[in-house]
């Protein structure tokens, strides 16, 4: 395990070392937040390939009520519950251990409803199109709820995918952020 200069209020967060997760660089992630925020007044949020923990726990940090956090990999889990014991807000976040599809099937059938997901594949795995339609087919995605997509920068993510609309693709070094927001109308 390794220290990334990531932070929460002052804090540093943990992150794992080798090829298992990327972080999102502190540039990305500021980047994220200030297209899409920088503040939020409650919701939820669904971070689907967690790592670590940083993009969830950065959005309840910016007013976001609760968060979900999935990830497959057993030591990314526990880098996970280590950075949330760091914001001394544990009881916003829940913890699930599992393959994302799975987890999906599981959140869909529990009724959740997200009003900002976070997904952030390994590249080689990306399935982004996929996933969304699964959001969206189990109806949960909020009205206007946003999507933030980093993927590879070759891996271009279509306009439009049911009733989400890309909002922004912005490139930084080989990675790729697209946001969508849910412009169903209920």
């Amino acid at each position: 395990m390794r220290v990334i200069s990531g932070n929460y209020r002052g804090r540093k967060l943990k992150s794992l070392a080798g090829d298992n997760t990327r972080p999102t660089s502190d540039k990305v992630k500021e980047s994220i937040f200030n297209m899409i925020g920088p503040y939020f007044d409650g919701g939820k949020v669904l971070d689907l390939f967690a790592g670590s923990g940083g993009l969830a726990i950065e959005a309840i940090s910016r007013g976001m009520d609760k968060a979900v956090c999935v990830d497959r990999n057993y030591q990314a889990l526990k880098v996970i519950k280590e950075n949330i014991q760091l914001t001394k807000e544990p009881e916003k976040f829940e913890v699930i251990k599992g393959e994302a599809k799975q987890v999906l099937n599981r959140l869909g059938v529990e009724g959740h409803r997200f009003d900002l997901v976070f997904l952030d594949p390994p590249y080689a795995q990306q399935s982004v199109v996929e996933d969304l339609e699964k959001l969206l087919s189990a109806d949960m995605i909020a009205p206007d709820g946003l999507i933030v997509c980093e993927t590879d920068k070759k891996f271009e993510l279509p306009e439009t995918i049911g009733t989400l609309e890309q909002t922004r693709r912005q490139v930084y070094g080989l990675a790729a952020i697209t946001i969508y927001r849910n412009e169903v109308v209920e």
